[in-house]
């Protein structure tokens, strides 16, 4: 991991808040710069809110990296990725963890509450934050991927 700490934001809804929790309090004691938009309870919520926050902090500059939790992390994932500049990937090990950011670079990473423990949650997360992106040849790939239409009214392509 790198040794400057980094600027990280945050969110969860009610299925995911009890990991945020965690990787909140492990980020703070590797001593990072820790933005946690909540929730912070059981009383349900609507994960896209969550999303769009923390979406707007790493899109701002005020965050290097965001960290979604929803129960699967599917939901906060496509409530992220429809950010133009967002590369939020949705992970369960930390192999692609790892390739998210070397490959992808990622700038967000979005987990399941309900999927993933604890342990694997902070070692997905440690892995995110230490692996660099390779550019390169990845670099045309990921311009290729940036928006190429807009949503109707309905939220459809």
């Amino acid at each position: 991991m790198t040794n400057i700490p980094l600027k990280i934001a945050l969110g969860a809804d009610h299925g995911g808040f009890k990991l945020k929790d965690v990787l909140v309090t492990w980020l703070r004691a590797q001593g990072h710069d820790v933005h946690d938009f909540g929730t912070n309870s059981a009383d349900s919520v609507d994960y896209p809110d969550y999303a769009h926050i923390v979406c707007d902090a790493v899109l701002s500059g005020n965050a290097h990296y965001g960290v979604l939790v929803c129960g699967t992390g599917l939901g906060m994932s496509y409530a992220a990725n429809r950010h133009a500049g967002i590369r939020c990937a949705l992970v369960s090990e930390t192999t692609s963890a790892r390739l998210a950011r070397e490959h992808n670079n990622a700038n967000m990473l979005a987990l399941g509450g309900r999927m993933i423990g604890e342990e694997m949650g902070i070692d997905i997360l440690r892995v995110f934050l230490a692996t660099a992106y390779e550019g390169g040849r990845h670099d045309r790939r990921i311009a290729k991927i940036q928006p190429k239409f807009q949503p109707n009214v309905k939220g459809e392509p």
